[in-house]
């Protein structure tokens, strides 16, 4: 009964998604409050419906009901209960409902949003409704979660023992979050263009509109890309946490189109310019998170990360794409010739600083994107199979972003409109020299011949001093008495100081990723116990492989012993492989021994023989030096724009800055 009741909500949300759109449409044209007014009624009744459809799905999984395809194909009754929920998602038609959940709930939010023009508004929720009902019409009819199986199995297949895993339990609801927020700030630029705004009053007011959104959404993607890289790291057992993946590319282009939308959005509030590359960056933003959703589901690419679905509704989620994002980018390319360029600014601006972050961006950007769709371009061309590996991105993505992280520190120390270039470099040159000493440290201690980590080392030291620079001269650290600084520091408005996060977790990233990938150490051969191998400054000894038996797996553990190589400081570790019975799947569960900043890393391999002949383990052992800073950056970033949104100017801007309706 709940099933059924499940999918008649899921039909529902449809009609009613289907009806907030007819009623936002008509209220536009009759400029009509009571027809808007049903509207935003059908946004919420819809919201309200999609999450009874997702609670029932998560109910069906909770208890096992194999008479439902989905939950026969994703669960087991030996599963851990945390993972019978996650699993709710963790397939094409669970997460296909769970991202429509995000995207009627944004859309109530928005119907719900006080202080946006009455056209404006409308229009938006209009988009958003049609939105949820190419969404919603998708999962009704083509990939129903709640399709029955007669009879039912008495058990079921089980979800892919690799997302069986508390990271990937939250990782979706986050990611998609951030993929689905830009919703928003698609619909919000479809509205801008449809009604044509030209006058230089719109769009400051618009740019504060949209910035919140934009700000959200960036904040949880960077929170779940984090968490998926995480997973990765520790799941996988392969020793890193990035491998360009087509599968991770996908949320890192969104990611990217946000990050510039985020920084043009604030030229466009502050000074009215740039409102035709906001609204363009607005569309793409979420156009990528589309593309995304194609890839990972469509089945033209291979990875433990997508979804095993076929081409026929691989090309409906291509057609949804064509039609959302060729009809916004139509309207664009139709309006856009008329959207006034603003106020004027000189090159060495704050506004200038932050036109070239989104040109370095958006350069970035299509770089990944090049290298994530030739090869499926070209497969469809000619039939030719080629691979675009990391060396790729290193040569082309890497020279870009580090030119545009030189620059960063410098944009917000400089003024509106005109800015002082000289000025600028002076109040840096502290941290600019400290950074140069920290490069030069890191090219000495670590090793000589790797000059360009320990430039990437400068390079991540330079973000974070000048960031802190930037803070000293907001509060006039050192050059006003303590209590000036402590009442200017106060007074600081939440925003800035979210920034000031967002941006030293990027240097702290930069850090971790340059010294990790610079600096590790990997080691491996087959070790009998008792027998010990190396990698850099540690020694690691297989001590014992017990079979164990867990809830619903058999797995072979391995006792390890993590010492430096002296033998002093010595920490045990557990490595392990699993076997699932009813999936009849191998897993690696990696051995992480946390020391400091560091990371040692150890997989247990398969059966084998020593050099001396005698039965053993393959043990892999890398030493991840500063691997820490990796996540912990990425998390200070997303915790920074977390505290923006905090900020009372984003709350209450829109109502204090109105433009005519």
């Amino acid at each position: 009964m709940i099933v059924e009741l499940g999918a008649f909500a899921l039909i529902l949300a449809l009609a009613l998604s289907a009806l907030q759109t007819g009623m936002a449409v008509a209220g536009r044209l009759r400029r009509s409050p009571v027809l808007a007014g049903a509207a935003e009624g059908a946004a919420l009744a819809g919201a309200g419906a999609v999450a009874v459809a997702f609670i029932a799905l998560v109910w069906a999984f909770a208890v096992s009901d194999f008479s439902v395809a989905n939950v026969a194909a994703n669960s087991h009754t030996d599963k851990p209960m945390l993972y019978k929920i996650s699993a709710a998602w963790g397939s094409h038609e669970g997460s296909l409902l769970l991202w429509c959940l995000v995207l009627t709930g944004f859309g109530a939010i928005l119907s719900r949003a006080r202080g946006l023009p009455f056209g404006l508004k409308t229009s938006a929720v209009a988009t958003q409704g049609l939105l949820g009902v190419m969404f919603l019409a998708f999962a009704a009819f083509t990939s129903n979660p709640f399709d029955r199986l007669n009879p039912a199995p008495f058990q079921g297949n089980s979800l892919n023992p690799l997302l069986q895993d508390p990271a990937l339990a939250f990782h979706p609801p986050l990611l998609y979050a951030g993929y689905v927020g830009f919703s928003v700030c698609f619909s919000l630029a479809v509205a801008a263009l449809i009604e044509g705004r030209a006058n230089s009053s719109f769009w400051p007011a618009w740019g504060r509109w949209v910035r919140p959104w934009a700000l959200a959404s960036w904040a949880f993607l960077t929170g779940g890309i984090t968490l998926g890289a995480f997973w990765a790291y520790y799941e996988l057992g392969w020793g890193g946490w990035w491998f360009w993946d087509p599968v991770e590319n996908a949320s890192f282009l969104p990611w990217l189109a946000g990050t510039a939308l985020l920084h043009s959005a604030v030229v466009t509030e502050r000074r009215g310019a740039l409102a035709g590359w906001t609204t363009f960056l607005a569309l793409l933003a979420f156009t990528f998170s589309m593309l995304g959703a194609f890839l990972v589901r469509s089945g033209v690419l291979t990875s433990v990360h997508a979804f095993a679905v076929d081409p026929e509704r691989g090309l409906m989620l291509l057609a949804i794409l064509g039609v959302a994002a060729g009809s916004a980018f139509a309207l664009f390319a139709w309006r856009a010739p008329h959207l006034k360029g603003g106020a004027m600014f000189a090159p060495i601006s704050r506004e200038g600083s932050l036109v070239l972050n989104n040109v370095f961006l958006t350069a970035a950007c299509a770089t990944v994107l090049l290298g994530t769709l030739y090869p499926l371009i070209l497969e469809a061309i000619d039939g030719s199979a080629i691979s675009v590996g990391p060396p790729y991105f290193a040569l082309t993505f890497v020279p870009l972003m580090a030119v545009a992280l030189l620059i960063l520190p410098a944009g917000p120390l400089l003024a509106w409109k005109r800015g002082d270039l000289r000025g600028v470099g002076q109040r840096l040159a502290l941290a600019a020299g400290l950074a140069i000493l920290v490069a030069l440290l890191g090219w000495m201690v670590f090793e000589p011949k790797k000059a360009l980590s320990a430039a990437g080392i400068g390079l991540g030291a330079w973000l974070i001093l000048g960031t802190l620079a930037e803070l000293a001269e907001r509060i006039r650290l050192f050059r006003a008495p303590l209590a000036e600084t402590l009442r200017r520091a106060r007074g600081l408005p939440l925003g800035a100081w979210g920034t000031t996060l967002a941006h030293a977790g990027l240097g702290v990233f930069v850090l971790g990723a340059v010294v990790e990938t610079g600096y590790r150490v990997e080691a491996a051969r087959a070790l009998a116990p008792g027998q010990t191998i190396e990698a850099g400054q540690w020694a690691v000894r297989l001590d014992e492989v017990r079979i164990v038996e867990g809830p619903n797996y058999l797995s072979e553990q391995g006792r390890l012993t993590v010492t430096l190589r002296d033998g002093t400081s010595p920490r045990s570790v557990t490595a392990e492989r699993r076997f699932f019975p009813a999936g009849g799947q191998t897993t690696t569960e990696v051995g992480l021994d946390f020391r400091g900043l560091d990371d040692v890393y150890v997989v247990l391999g398969e059966r084998g023989r020593t050099a001396a002949g005698e039965p053993g383990w393959t043990v892999r052992v890398w030493w991840n030096p500063w691997a820490r800073l990796i996540f912990l950056g990425p998390a200070i970033m997303a915790l920074g724009g977390g505290l923006s949104l905090l900020d009372r100017r984003l709350r209450l801007g829109v109502n204090r800055r109105k433009a005519g309706s």
